[in-house]
């Protein structure tokens, strides 16, 4: 008997953890922790359905339970209760509350949903950014009027709302910055809207959510803000870089011409991207590799020798050492580190 009320208690413990595993993960990956006026209206609105949700279901049982107690058979007691069938009072009672607590989820529901239907910045806003978003299977790439492509890491300036345009070029993805905002479908054809406003610098976690493929769950990206300043020099920087650059360093020098040869074709590394593979115009600012992989040199080459290894059904072709020998891949790497546009400091 004790050790069933020991495995008992043990098994009541790790059901709560496993219930409340959900609501822990990564920083800036998670709704449950806002970080912007968006995510911040989602989630007030999540707690006041649950708060309703709780009243509701605790008014319930205790009507439930008082009902139980006080109209139990007792001895002697043959007689039907008091029979409240067609009661008007009852009736009126148990349709106006049900439409009062839905009156006050749909009022706060019907404002939010117009506001983030906004796509325009207002006429007196100055500088408001707009970025197109195409998610690709399975990699995300970002276009900024200032006339240069950003893969993998979107860039945005703090307590602004950004506005996105979002299509796709194969399947449907969908795009989602958990702290910041909802989610919304990226459909190839179609042009959908989202704005996302971040209070605070950092970097926030993107996912896509909606499957798309073998690798679905390895399309992530980075959404990084910066204190406004700091992001106009971010956009100078990158738009500065509207041709390819010769590296001066000798020793970057062949990982450049090992570039030319094999990856230029689906890779720009300058201006706007080919759209057939994420731009590396900052790619030594990254701390990932293909959204996931952590940046370091043993990963890179492993990344470019079997892409698929890594990422199934992506596009990248393998380069075998038959196609890049060692010593090119070492230069190779040298040349991917070089492009940067952010000191070492700031680089996330």
């Amino acid at each position: 008997m004790k050790q069933v009320k020991a495995w008992s208690g043990r098994f009541g413990f790790l059901a709560v953890i496993f219930l409340l595993s959900g609501c822990f993960g990564n920083e800036n990956l998670t709704a449950l922790d806002p970080k912007g006026p968006q995510a911040k209206w989602i989630y007030d609105n999540m707690i006041l359905s649950l708060y309703i949700m709780a009243f509701v279901t605790l008014v319930v049982f205790a009507i439930f339970f008082y009902i139980i107690a006080k109209f139990r058979r007792k001895e002697g007691d043959n007689e039907y209760p008091k029979q409240v069938h067609g009661s008007t009072v009852l009736e009126i009672t148990w349709t106006v509350i049900p439409i009062l607590l839905l009156l006050v989820l749909f009022v706060p529901t019907i404002i939010g949903t117009f506001d983030f239907a906004e796509s325009q910045a207002p006429e007196d806003v100055e500088d408001a950014v707009y970025i197109d978003v195409t998610g690709h299977q399975y990699w995300w790439q970002f276009d900024y009027e200032e006339g240069f492509t950003a893969g993998q890491e979107v860039y945005i300036p703090t307590n602004e709302r950004v506005y996105f345009t979002l299509n796709a070029t194969d399947v449907i993805h969908s795009f989602w910055v958990p702290a910041l905002g909802g989610k919304i479908d990226t459909v190839p054809g179609i042009e959908n809207t989202l704005w996302l406003e971040a209070s605070e610098p950092g970097t926030y976690m993107g996912k896509c959510a909606e499957l798309c493929g073998p690798s679905h769950a390895l399309m992530d990206f980075k959404l990084i803000a910066l204190e406004r300043e700091d992001y106009d020099q971010w956009v100078e920087d990158m738009a500065a870089k509207a041709d390819v650059e010769q590296p001066e360093d000798s020793s970057v020098q062949q990982g450049y011409e090992v570039f030319q040869e094999n990856c230029i074709s689906c890779h720009a590394v300058s201006g706007p991207g080919s759209a057939s593979g994420p731009t590396l115009t900052n790619f030594g600012d990254r701390n990932t590799i293909a959204g996931y992989l952590e940046n370091t040199d043993e990963q890179l080459k492993a990344w470019i020798r079997n892409p698929d290894e890594f990422k199934q059904g992506n596009n990248m072709v393998p380069f075998p050492e038959s196609e890049i020998s060692e010593d090119e891949m070492d230069s190779l790497v040298a040349y991917l580190r070089s492009l940067n546009v952010r000191d070492g400091e700031n680089a996330e």
